[in-house]
């Protein structure tokens, strides 16, 4: 197990005891920590004792006097110590296995594991849960998950997952109910498949569930030009009725793509409640226009400059309102130039999913200034781009200055960086 030291946060007990980068947490009052939900229940204490192993291979043991909730300000290499617990199953629709060789090594990792749910909010299937998994969940009262549902059908969804454990869906749900552990549902939508009648019975079935189901989004099929297997793209009839669908039910809604294929508006913020599952596209567009809405724009810049958001294309239309609106503060012109996706195929429109090279070829014949890119498009807390290039490779190619937006979900940075022109 290895609670490895990846940074230390700037005014911390970790910074003040000197723990740096490559360090080892060996055990918190003798208790060795196989992730970071035994971190966190260890640490709430006012007095704890530490054995760390320096990078040197040093061991130190450090008696801590703080407040009960107070953290140490370590960020870890992994949120898990020991191993992760690996995808068992073979999705039919599994975006992993459609990517190409070269990328890079974390790509090619397909995990399944509650803690990583739990912690960071990722889909899992609960095809490898366990009774000693359950026993630990119900006894610490995790959650809520992030389950990939797809379909609650057990055949087909045996046929979806390619793993016979997969019909036992239903079941692990109505487990999650009776402990009043809640989730979030996913369904990724395969037209032909899991559409039509078969939703109908998924989000029927997870009706049946009531508040143990915090919220269900709908996510069409993701398809690059390097899949062999062939399935259907979901088109505009498809996505209208899916989205007539979903309109009967509490709690359900489609991701942005769903209405930009379909060709209706993205909803009003209401649809979206809460806004739980942004990372999966559901709402990322209503919100980052509404918080627009409601940012004060400077009247002028102090000279004549040109901006460029580089999107992608399911982001378009919304910053196309936007470039419109910051045009009219004077001297500043703004502009919208979506990246075609050259690397993945035309049907990949997201922009994490955006390569360094799509990004060149974009932005390299634009006239500007700046260009705006959101911070998904790059590895967190790097500036690497997932094709292993980096925004500095993209600057020499393009002979173009950059800001990255971090926070994708406001524009707030962006109207700050106008005001210091």
């Amino acid at each position: 197990m290895s609670a490895i030291v990846d940074s230390v946060l700037e005014n911390s007990i970790a910074r003040e005891l000197d723990i740096q980068k490559g360090d080892e947490i060996l055990s918190i009052d003798g208790q060795r920590m196989s992730d970071m939900i035994d971190y966190n229940f260890y640490m709430k204490s006012e007095l704890v004792t530490i054995e760390l192993k320096r990078k040197n291979g040093e061991i130190e043991e450090i008696e801590i006097e703080k407040d009960f909730d107070e953290d140490l300000g370590i960020v870890f290499e992994s949120a898990v110590f020991d191993k992760i617990k690996p995808c068992l199953n073979h999705c039919i629709f599994c975006f992993v296995d459609q990517q190409p060789k070269g990328l890079r090594d974390t790509l090619y990792i397909k995990d399944d594991d509650y803690r990583l749910s739990y912690l960071q909010g990722t889909y899992i299937t609960l095809t490898n849960l366990t009774d000693k998994d359950k026993e630990r969940i119900k006894r610490m009262h995790l959650g809520p998950f992030y389950v990939s549902v797809h379909t609650t059908n057990p055949e087909l969804r045996v046929k979806m997952l390619r793993n016979p454990n997969a019909g036992k869906a239903l079941d692990n749900l109505q487990w999650l109910r009776k402990n009043k552990i809640p989730f979030h549902a996913q369904i990724v939508l395969c037209p032909g498949i899991n559409d039509g009648k078969e939703l109908e019975r998924t989000l029927s079935d997870l009706a049946q569930l009531k508040n143990t189901v915090l919220s269900t989004a709908i996510v069409p099929v993701g398809i690059t030009q390097f899949r062999e297997e062939k399935l259907k793209r979901v088109d505009a009839k498809c996505a209208k009725e899916t989205i007539r669908i979903a309109s009967k039910y509490k709690r359900v809604c489609c991701s942005d793509e769903f209405f930009l294929l379909a060709g209706e508006p993205i909803p009003k913020s209401k649809y979206y409640g809460n806004y739980c599952q942004l990372d999966d596209g559901v709402g990322a567009l209503r919100l980052t226009y509404d918080d627009f809405k409601k940012l004060e724009l400077p009247k002028s810049v102090a000279k004549p400059y040109k901006m460029i958001f580089a999107c992608s294309y399911a982001a378009k239309n919304m910053l196309e309102k936007v470039a419109k609106k910051m045009s009219k503060i004077r001297n500043l012109s703004v502009g919208v130039q979506p990246v075609k996706s050259n690397y993945w195929g035309e049907d990949i429109t997201v922009a994490g999913l955006i390569t360094s090279d799509d990004l060149v070829n974009a932005v390299k014949d634009v006239e500007c200034d700046v260009v705006v890119i959101p911070a998904v498009m790059l590895r967190p807390y790097s500036e690497d781009f997932l094709d292993g290039n980096n925004l500095d490779y993209v600057r020499k190619k393009s002979g173009k200055k950059f800001f990255v937006q971090q926070n994708i979900y406001s524009l707030k940075e962006v109207v700050e960086y106008i005001e210091q022109i």
